[in-house]
């Protein structure tokens, strides 16, 4: 399963023979079930995730409910930021959405990564800019467009996702209510 992530990693810039046997050693699996919980909200952060099986929803509890914020597939990494960084209380909430298998990076195997090789700063590098520019596209999308433009946007771009997470958690990531995305599914089949 590690060769997931250093086929990913390589996508990006190439790894001796060493620098992969080192991640390897020091990168752990950890398997979740369906609906199981990777982190929540509460708890502070001390590693980074990359996905190399399974969907993981991101979502924060908001007034009694639950709001969708992200959906993580493979080949991406996952990471509490603000937690992670500054050591503080999580505010949000992972959940595994099917069987799912996470390379976990915790604080000290990435202390040990840095030191071992610069080009692990490399990849922390690329794993935090992938997520800023994430970030910023979720936020460009929900100033400039309508939700049925976010929909179609999330079937053209990530159209598994439809047959992968339950439609309520979908409502909630376009930040519309179930029978309204009901209602903007049917407009886009009559077209």
């Amino acid at each position: 399963m590690i060769s997931k992530l250093i086929d990913y990693i390589q996508l990006y810039t190439p790894l001796t023979l060493k620098e992969q046997a080192f991640l390897k050693e020091v990168v752990e699996l950890h398997s979740f079930t369906k609906h199981g919980i990777i982190f929540q909200e509460g708890d502070i952060s001390d590693a980074i995730y990359f996905v190399l099986k399974g969907c993981v929803r991101l979502f924060y509890n908001v007034e009694g409910g639950d709001k969708t914020a992200f959906f993580y597939t493979e080949g991406q990494f996952i990471c509490a930021g603000d937690s992670y960084t500054f050591n503080r209380p999580a505010q949000e909430n992972y959940e595994a959405l099917e069987p799912t298998i996470l390379a976990v990076f915790s604080k000290k195997s990435i202390e040990q990564l840095l030191k071992q090789s610069i080009i692990f700063e490399q990849i922390a590098r690329i794993a935090v800019e992938n997520e800023l520019l994430t970030a910023q596209r979720l936020i460009a999308s929900f100033v400039t467009k309508s939700a049925e433009q976010r929909y179609v946007d999330l079937l053209a771009n990530q159209g598994d996702l439809f047959l992968r997470v339950p439609q309520h958690y979908i409502a909630t990531y376009l930040g519309v209510s179930p029978e309204t995305l009901s209602r903007i599914k049917q407009r886009i089949v009559k077209g």
